[in-house]
């Protein structure tokens, strides 16, 4: 019996002394102390970064003016070219039954001349005889005058259709040339592949693409809750994901009227031309970002966006302005300008107020005057 007594009195003992441990804890827990910042007068730029590449200003596909087959190809992709100079040569392959057509239009020619010659002569007899008026006979030489143009006509046509060209040359409509001077950015075609005419029902085959890459441009699309805010002459940065650690200049030059839905947003394409450094080269579709500055306003009050607080049912945002020792008051503010760090003031703080710092606190023990940082 009494080694029962003992055992309570031992666990009613540690119980005792397990309380006291925890109140003596619970005590001496470390109180917040917080620190304060005061606003500064600064300058601060609102940015937006537009995704988009570089492109040649002008591009121009080269394209036949009859059809064929591509018999020789005299650049590659990459050379520069002349304006005037060969790119490729094509072989005419004449379509049987336009060739058919073209020669029996030129028969047919041959035989109106036939028939309006011997008119005329018989018209130029009867006519020195004084037997027909000279109305008669200069009617029976213009129909034969027309014979013959109708014959050389006929005759020309076949030749376009055999040879590619009207002329002894087929050098004409056969020889591809460049229009630009450039780099050649692309031959979609090759040797021996079949090409079509350019006319106005055809966009033709493109033999080549070429543009001058010193004349580059950036393209993007801006989104619509800030193309209101750009406006044509407006300085960019323009970095390339193919160059790092160097970023051109460029000059907004366009703003397109309308705009396009993309996964459900409103996109505006913008247009800006880029300046190029002459020691570095520049290719055609490298992926690029722009940077606009929308807005900038210099010598502002401003904080950091780490004060600011926002009210849960209101959203109005406010920062604690201290008035006492470790003891705050709520100032409800209105914000200008922010660039995501540092926020304009307009309404609600003075320069000598001292904020809440809400990330930054230190601890205190209760009873201890002294304090030490976290």
């Amino acid at each position: 019996m009494k080694l029962i007594y003992k055992i309570l009195f031992g666990v009613l003992g540690l119980l005792v002394l397990l309380a006291i441990a925890y109140f003596v804890k619970t005590n001496s827990k470390s109180s917040v102390v917080f620190e304060t910042e005061n606003p500064t007068i600064t300058s601060i730029e609102r940015k937006t970064v537009v995704t988009g590449k570089v492109i040649p200003e002008d591009e121009v596909e080269i394209k036949p003016q009859i059809s064929g087959i591509i018999d020789q190809l005299r650049v590659e992709e990459g050379d520069f070219v002349e304006t005037g100079q060969l790119l490729a040569t094509v072989k005419v392959v004449p379509n049987e039954q336009s060739l058919n057509s073209a020669r029996g239009r030129v028969n047919n020619a041959r035989i109106e001349l036939r028939n309006a010659e011997i008119e005329y002569n018989r018209s130029n007899d009867l006519f020195e005889k004084e037997i027909i008026s000279r109305q008669e006979y200069e009617n029976a030489e213009l129909r034969y005058q027309r014979a013959q143009n109708d014959l050389n006509n006929a005759s020309s046509d076949l030749r376009i259709i055999q040879r590619g060209t009207a002329g002894g040359s087929r050098s004409a409509n056969t020889n591809i040339r460049s229009t630009i001077t450039g780099t050649v950015l692309e031959i979609p075609i090759k040797e021996g592949d079949q090409v079509i005419e350019s006319n106005t029902f055809n966009d033709g085959t493109t033999i080549a693409t070429i543009a001058d890459l010193n004349q580059m441009i950036f393209e993007g699309q801006v989104d619509e809750a800030e193309v209101g805010k750009l406006e044509i002459g407006m300085d960019l940065s323009v970095n390339l994901g193919a160059i790092d650690d160097h970023s051109f200049e460029a000059v907004l030059k366009f703003i397109a009227p309308k705009g396009t839905e993309e996964q459900g947003a409103v996109q505006f394409k913008i247009e800006g031309d880029v300046f190029l450094n002459d020691s570095l080269f520049v290719r055609a579709g490298y992926s690029a970002n722009a940077s606009l500055i929308l807005e900038r306003k210099d010598s502002i009050m401003a904080i950091s966006e780490a004060l600011l607080r926002f009210d849960r049912k209101t959203e109005q945002p406010y920062v604690e302005i201290q008035i006492g020792d470790q003891r705050y008051e709520r100032r409800d503010v209105t914000l200008g300008i922010s660039d995501g760090i540092m926020v304009e003031i307009l309404e609600g703080v003075e320069m000598e107020d001292d904020i809440k710092i809400w990330n930054k606190t230190e601890t205190r023990k209760i009873g201890d005057n002294d304090q030490k940082s976290d």
